[in-house]
């Protein structure tokens, strides 16, 4: 399983839910299974529910009378477990991004390094495509895209060769992409311009950020008093809104007051800075990088 994907700071992760043998926990991202395996061994009577929305992942399910595997969206979440008869829960952990099967395998089109058509979905049932995100989208849902999900500079002129270049072929695989889109790579560090470029893209086609508020705010209702969330975020804009939302209760990190002037969380945040991967981990994971997991405890308010 260990070739499917490397569970990201699968120790520091798992203590954080300080998890009781009898509780409930969902893994919001099964993947590789490696997070759920460890939450497992932490559990005697309890029960782990895990969601992925891949197909893929249904091959590293454990076999394991505890477990239930949910083959959906977490941001269906609460509604699925409603239907298996879990109302609450005791802790939530999710690992979001992208796993390294998906990015190693060319086919499914998440990674600039193969030639492979323009996939980039995370569920192969869902209709929407990155080629037809390319080829369909108004040039200024294309900029817009480019610069709220990538914080990319140049997001106009990239959305303009785009659809100048439509008008002569459609743009299907990665590497007509790339020869769209060269005279706008810089000669200093394009990988970023392509990591951000896809990243975009990915995250349009998935509703990424929307799947990730529909979690979060799922989140408040499940929980017990004492309950924990807890997040392992890649990018600036999906560790921002976590940062939010385990702050205030809410994605925009409004936090309210009560009568007496004194502020108001149904979460108490555990850690005060993100923890990020240590250097041991990195020297063997490099994907880790970027990681940054948060931690909330859920209030009785």
């Amino acid at each position: 399983m260990s070739q499917y994907h490397q569970s990201v700071m699968l120790r520091e992760s798992v203590a954080a839910l300080a998890m009781k043998p009898n509780g409930t926990y969902v893994d919001a991202t099964l993947g590789g299974g490696g997070h759920s395996r460890a939450m497992l061994e932490q559990l005697q009577e309890g029960r782990l529910y895990a969601f992925d929305c891949d197909a893929d992942a249904a091959a590293n399910v454990p076999k394991e009378s505890r477990f239930v595997f949910v083959r959906n969206n977490f941001k269906y979440m609460q509604n699925c477990l409603r239907y298996l008869g879990c109302t609450s829960v005791d802790g939530i952990l999710a690992d979001l991004g992208v796993s390294s099967h998906q990015f190693d395998t060319d086919e499914r089109g998440f990674s600039f390094r193969f030639d492979a058509d323009l996939d980039m979905r995370m569920n192969r049932d869902a209709s929407l495509t990155a080629a037809q995100v390319l080829n369909h989208y108004p040039q200024e849902e294309l900029e817009r895209l480019f610069r709220q999900y990538g914080e990319m500079p140049q997001s106009r002129r990239i959305a303009a060769l785009v659809v100048k270049a439509r008008e002569k072929r459609a743009i299907g695989d990665t590497a007509t992409l790339s020869e769209i889109l060269a005279p706008l790579v810089p000669y200093q560090h394009p990988h970023k311009f392509w990591a951000t470029l896809y990243q975009s893209l990915r995250i349009e086609v998935n509703r990424e950020m929307e799947a990730l508020e529909a979690l979060l705010e799922q989140s408040l209702r499940l929980l017990t008093c004492g309950g924990r969330l807890v997040v392992i975020t890649y990018h600036s804009l999906e560790d921002r809104m976590v940062k939010n939302f385990m702050r205030s209760g809410n994605i925009n990190g409004q936090i309210t007051k009560d009568f007496y002037g004194n502020e108001k969380s149904p979460f108490k945040v555990v850690y005060k800075k993100a923890v990020t991967p240590s250097a041991d981990e990195l020297a063997i994971n490099n994907r880790s990088r970027s990681a940054k997991l948060r931690v909330a405890e859920k209030c009785n308010v």
